[in-house]
């Protein structure tokens, strides 16, 4: 069981799940928790190395169609402090193990619902993928040029999706510890997906956001805000949206402030991207690094997946480690200003093993005696 972390002493039962529900479970085991994942019984999968959101766990399989079986779950659920499932609604409940009956045993424990539409709502029984809540809260919408361009899954299912689920166990917790009471989280990533989208619907109602894509502040339609290509082929991100750094920025290109086109007219947009761009593509992206290394102009290289690992900055950090099951993200956030962290591969396990080492019983306030 860990021994350090902000979690520590915090126990995790993790029910299978895609997506967001095993992201969730990286960040909490991340953070110090004592995370036991209960996969599917007979996955061949289930101890599966290439998937990194599945680390620094301990792994169980059950057949929860087997009595026998989600009995051993809930007497796993009553030592614990947090379960996280990922069902569509209903069918905890169908298989026994729905917050009424783990909750009524163990009033602790903070159980923690991951959907894609939330437990409620005409659309809460349908099936969907990050692309589809995105579609629906206008997210989608806002990203892309000619058509919608999903950015990942890095918006739904982690944005509007572990993070909020994380943060809403960390809440409860926190709550817990004053008054010994668990609950019931309804975190839904169309929910989380429109938090996050906030500051875009406040510029909209003040009229600075319209709904066509590429044509507005932080979308790619700023030409102070967006990338260039250079050269190369390679691309440069700009963000220089203060006045301050946008000097700094035509320092570097080495044009005249007073010979571009005004910034702060949108009609000349157009014009001010294209000298933009003709600076840009003189010279290679290996040039401008070194033009806009050590400036203010918020001016970067656009790095591939496999150029990333090696930037001076993130391997100071150790933000990504080589590994042999491939690159591993460290440890976030961190506590003070500790070296990184990464996590080990997940150990296998059986249901009786794991509640042997979950002996401490549930302490009257609700806590585990830590």
């Amino acid at each position: 069981m860990p021994d350090s972390g902000l979690l520590a002493g915090v126990r995790v039962v993790e029910v299978g799940g895609i997506g967001p529900v095993p992201h969730a479970g990286m960040l909490l085991a991340s953070l110090g928790a004592d995370v036991v994942r209960v996969e599917r019984a007979g996955d061949p999968d289930a101890l599966r190395s290439w998937d990194a959101t599945r680390r620094g766990r301990t792994v169980v399989q059950a057949d929860l169609k087997d009595p026998a079986q989600v009995e051993q779950v809930r007497s796993l659920a009553d030592q614990a402090d947090v379960l996280v499932e990922g069902f569509r609604p209903g069918v905890a409940e169908r298989l026994g193990l729905g917050p009424d009956v783990l909750r009524g045993r163990n009033p602790g424990l903070v159980y923690a619902r991951m959907t894609g539409w939330g437990q409620d709502g005409p659309w809460a029984d349908r099936a969907g993928h990050d692309i589809n809540y995105l579609g629906l809260t206008g997210a989608l919408h806002a990203i892309g040029e000619e058509r919608p361009v999903p950015p990942l899954n890095l918006v739904g299912d982690f944005g509007g999706g572990s993070l909020y689920l994380a943060l809403g166990i960390a809440a409860a917790l926190t709550r817990r510890a004053r008054t010994g009471v668990g609950c019931e989280l309804d975190t839904a990533i169309v929910d989380g997906a429109s938090s996050l989208m906030q500051l875009i619907w406040s510029l909209r109602a003040e009229g600075r956001w319209q709904d066509q894509r590429s044509s507005n502040l932080l979308d790619g339609g700023t030409p102070y805000y967006r990338t260039y290509r250079c050269a190369d082929g390679g691309w440069m991100a700009v963000g220089a949206l203060e006045p301050a750094f946008y000097a700094q920025l035509l320092a570097g290109l080495g044009l005249d402030p007073a010979a571009v086109p005004d910034r702060d007219d949108t009609t000349q947009w157009a014009r001010l991207t294209k000298v933009l761009e003709d600076a840009f593509s003189a010279e290679s992206r290996t040039h401008w690094e070194q033009v806009f290394e050590g400036t203010d102009a918020c001016t970067t290289p656009v790095l591939s997946m496999a150029e990333a690992p090696h930037h001076p900055h993130l391997a100071a950090r150790g933000v990504l480690r080589e590994d042999p099951d491939g690159v591993l993200v460290g440890v976030a956030p961190r506590e003070g200003r500790r070296p990184a962290t990464h996590l080990d591969r997940s150990t296998g396990s059986t249901l009786e093993g794991a509640a042997q080492r979950w002996t401490t019983p549930i302490a009257p306030d609700g806590g585990d005696g830590s």
